[in-house]
């Protein structure tokens, strides 16, 4: 049989370092080959190939119908991005089998990526995946296939207006226990700008005034938000990526944040612009509160990919001196170890509104196999003229 003499048939793309995945950016075209080799000489019919991309997104609810009647509903939606066919060997006119020689034989390959991709991603109820498969046939034989992923990396450039501008917020709370007065609580918070990219520090500025006759603790964190959608419902997944806690504020007291650092770890970038995933990043600054809520600020974030100018000015123009640098793939390491979930940090009734407290060490790395890494820019830029 032929696959009795096939020693090798596989996919090899351009741009891939050992078994490592290759990465590209949107309508950037992919090159490879299918090889194939042949212990001694066999007959063979197509081969093909198909490449693929899609963002996928499943999960399954429990539902009651009465006191004794339970079933489980299910939310499934696929959107398709990229779905590419070519005949690298066709068979002869006459119906005939194409009759190779022993060795190696090396069949190439191109094709060119849409403009709009998202970025590969794996997350808990859904995922992006893109990847190459070839199908080698023979009459009277079973389809030989071989199959080979790859990454896409959709830019995000922090270099425009809108990623550059400040953030900031302000919010207090009256802490009551007992129907009790206990005083106010209060915190402003301001950052640089709106997009980051790991391995940046993100400098804090706030203020926390503690009017109670108890100490409160001041804490932040960066929270990255999963949502996945399926049939008009939204399923989300929150994760604590970094935290810092600061010191407790006795009563009476205003403790004042000067620029206080908060590294950003190696996470995937964020995901906006899909239909059924998206990732987002929060920085939420809180206050504990003995005997009550807390006090929750949030300010939005946006995880980039091409880090800010060190020198130029702070306008969308340098976005174009830029391409995404993928050497930092080759440094992933195989297994890395998830945040705590969401819910430990979160008590459940304040789930959507308080932070928990944060514990002090935090695994680095989010779930899944792809995740940005950018060395950190230890220098900022200078201010504008007008500053």
């Amino acid at each position: 049989m032929i696959f009795d003499r096939l020693k090798r048939f596989s996919i090899v793309l351009e741009g891939a370092e050992r078994d490592g995945p290759a990465a590209f950016s949107p309508g950037q075209a992919v090159s490879g080959r299918v090889v194939l080799e042949l212990a001694a000489a066999a007959r063979l019919g197509a081969l093909r190939l198909r490449a693929m991309g899609a963002a996928r997104v499943h999960w399954t609810e429990s539902r009651s119908a009465g006191s004794s009647t339970a079933y489980t509903q299910s939310y499934s939606d696929q959107v398709e991005f990229l779905n590419h066919r070519d005949t690298l060997m066709a068979p002869p006119d006459n119906g005939e089998a194409t009759v190779l020689q022993a060795g190696r034989h090396e069949f190439p390959f191109t094709f060119q990526l849409p403009e709009t991709l998202a970025t590969s991603f794996e997350g808990k109820h859904g995922s992006v995946r893109y990847w190459v498969k070839a199908k080698l046939h023979r009459p009277w034989a079973t389809v030989k296939k071989a199959k080979k992923e790859f990454t896409v990396i959709e830019p995000i450039d922090i270099n425009t207006p809108a990623l550059l501008a400040p953030q900031a917020g302000a919010k207090e709370k009256l802490a009551r226990a007992w129907y009790c007065n206990r005083g106010q609580v209060s915190v402003t918070a301001k950052i640089d700008r709106k997009g980051y990219t790991p391995g940046e520090v993100i400098p804090i500025f706030a203020e926390i005034d503690n009017c109670t006759s108890r100490a409160v603790v001041p804490k932040a964190a960066i929270i990255q938000t999963q949502t996945f959608v399926a049939r008009g419902t939204k399923k989300q997944k929150k994760s604590v990526v970094t935290s810092i806690t600061g010191d407790p504020i006795p009563a009476g007291k205003r403790e004042v944040w000067h620029g206080r650092a908060l590294k950003i770890p190696p996470v995937g970038p964020s995901i906006l612009q899909c239909r059924i995933i998206q990732v987002e990043y929060s920085l939420k600054v809180c206050v504990d509160i003995p005997g009550t809520s807390k006090l929750l600020l949030e300010l939005p974030l946006v995880i980039g990919t091409i880090p800010l100018h060190p020198f130029g000015s702070r306008t969308s123009s340098v976005s174009s001196q830029y391409s995404v640098n993928l050497d930092w793939l080759s440094t992933i390491p195989e297994q890395l170890e998830a945040p705590p979930e969401y819910s430990a940090v979160v008590s459940s009734p304040e789930a959507e509104q308080s932070l928990s407290p944060l514990p002090q060490e935090l695994g680095d790395i989010l779930e899944g196999p792809f995740f940005a890494y950018i060395q950190e820019f230890r220098f900022r830029p200078p201010p504008l003229y007008s500053e």
